[in-house]
């Protein structure tokens, strides 16, 4: 699956759009990350267990995406985003969402 962040795709043209696709996940901290983070936030630096928390799921919301985008009969997403943003105290959200499309070779 072509995944880009632009509307068009340099040596494609698209034949037709599917319309709007995206994938989704909420992931909890848990009570353990909010204990590291608060004493990592008081020496300050990075705090690795929460990059990788996110990394992981925007992986996955990308990956969700694109099988929504499949079942639809799309070969390609463009205009692809990614938005977050935290649900109560100890949950964040990450949406990955795009245009599905179907694009052939010029």
């Amino acid at each position: 699956m072509i995944t880009v962040t632009t509307e068009n795709i340099q040596g494609y043209r698209v034949v037709e759009v599917k319309g709007p696709v995206f994938g989704l996940i909420v992931r909890s901290r848990g009570i353990g990350g909010d204990i590291m983070a608060g004493l990592k936030s008081l020496v300050g630096g990075e705090i690795k267990q929460y990059t990788a928390m996110l990394e992981d799921s925007r992986k996955e919301a990308m990956d969700r995406m694109i099988k929504n985008a499949t079942q639809m009969g799309a070969n390609a997403i463009v205009m692809m985003r990614y938005d977050s943003g935290e649900i109560g105290k100890n949950m964040s959200e990450i949406v990955a969402y795009g245009t599905a499309v179907v694009v052939e070779k010029i």
